[in-house]
């Protein structure tokens, strides 16, 4: 061929050219700067001698060219709509699992990043559970389960479909979270109902004690006409009217806080500073009972974006009902902390020695109204939950490590 022609041309004369520089480098012995000069020329020619050679290597044995996958346009709208299908499943806002065969077991496998999140360290506190209870569940299938999280138990909505991949029977659950919307929605309607209460409660509370005040100033300006006992009977009733009135206000005012608190205004926060704020509220009144609040921060330097006067509120209502819980102690206790947990969440924890909550109770001490104190009126825990919530957060109760109650807030 005459590209092999040329090659062998090429070879030849580079041959040649080597040669040549190799015979006068030979004459000149006693001139090793020529010696020099020529081994340096020869540099180039051996190198386009070895191309050269290689060149003709390839022409007398080429080498096979391996296949290129040409797709379709159809094949590879395909492929494309395959890749946005994943895509889409993994960022998907449910948790998505797998489970293998159609009865009441198999193996389940996470399918997105949601999936992965659930049963990851820091949330789900007993994977292995939570997979045997889906794994448990048939076909065709909507419910809402629990499950025990660090953060305390979680309801969620749970979809089983039965479907069957290349001959093989499988179930796909979809896990969607409802805590938090749960919450959300819970204490909207409480909101509600309690601006709705109030507002009615005070219209009719406001007349009732203004015209109690005023028919008691009558009263005294014609009591002279009344007979003694009769005048007196009337002043008293008019007084009780007049008092108990006032302490109603008073008791409708304190629920209607409830609805009326102002939006958040977040900025970061020193959780060290912000401790010390509330010791330098709270301690007092511990020390002098014989008690201590032991606050701490892991690490030091941890930070938060919240309304500071809220979150400050909220530890304020938890450290109060722990100092109402530890009344009956000779040495009580309460401790508050904050780190990072696993799963990156901050999580604030309030602790006291006392009795703690009973179980029958946990479900109901954030209800608005609820209280098992004969002075309570059942708003410090529901205070406490809707500043929470308001920046962002979830509180729960927890189960204590010993005795007491364990409050736990994370962001």
């Amino acid at each position: 061929m005459a590209s092999e022609g040329r090659v062998k041309a090429a070879v030849l004369l580079c041959a040649a050219g080597v040669a040549v520089l190799g015979f006068g480098a030979g004459m000149v012995k006693d001139a090793p700067r020529l010696i020099v000069l020529c081994a340096l020329a020869a540099l180039p020619l051996l190198w386009a001698l070895w191309r050269c050679l290689d060149r003709l290597a390839m022409l007398r044995h080429p080498r096979p060219l391996e296949p290129k996958a040409v797709l379709s346009i159809e094949q590879q709208h395909l492929v494309d709509n395959a890749l946005a299908l994943e895509s889409s499943l993994e960022h998907a806002p449910i948790a998505l699992f797998r489970i293998d065969g159609a009865g009441g077991e198999g193996k389940v496998t996470p399918l997105n990043a949601n999936a992965r999140k659930l049963v990851a360290p820091g949330r789900a506190s007993d994977p292995a559970a939570l997979y045997r209870e889906l794994a448990g569940q048939p076909g065709e299938r909507r419910t809402i389960i629990q499950f025990d999280t660090e953060r305390g138990v979680e309801r969620a909505l749970l979809a089983v479909s039965a479907l069957a991949l290349q001959g093989r029977a499988q179930r796909l659950a979809a896990l969607m979270p409802l805590e938090s919307e749960l919450e959300a929605e819970a204490l909207n309607a409480w909101r509600q109902l309690v601006h709705v209460l109030t507002h009615e409660i005070m219209n009719s509370l406001t007349p009732v004690a203004s015209l109690s005040r005023t028919a008691r100033e009558m009263l005294e300006e014609c009591r002279a006409l009344l007979p003694p006992d009769l005048g007196h009977d009337l002043v008293t009733a008019l007084d009780a009217i007049s008092r108990r009135a006032d302490s109603l206000a008073d008791f409708v005012a304190s629920y209607r806080s409830l609805s009326n608190v102002p939006p958040a205004r977040p900025e970061r926060i020193h959780l060290g500073a912000l401790f010390e704020r509330v010791r330098a509220l709270v301690a007092p009144g511990w020390r002098a009972r014989g008690g201590e609040v032991q606050f701490s921060v892991e690490p030091a330097s941890l930070e938060l974006v919240a309304d500071p006067g809220q979150l400050e509120q909220a530890l304020i209502n938890l450290l109060k009902n722990a100092f109402e819980a530890t009344q009956g102690l000779r040495q009580p206790g309460a401790r508050v902390s904050a780190r990072l947990a696993r799963g990156a969440r901050l999580r604030i924890e309030v602790a006291d020695d006392g009795p703690g909550v009973p179980p029958e109770l946990v479900g109901h001490i954030f209800t608005p109204f609820f209280t098992t104190k004969k002075q309570g009126g059942g708003i410090g825990l529901a205070m406490v939950r809707h500043l929470v919530h308001e920046n962002g957060g979830t509180v729960r109760y927890a189960r204590p490590v010993g005795s007491g109650a364990r409050f736990v807030i994370s962001f």
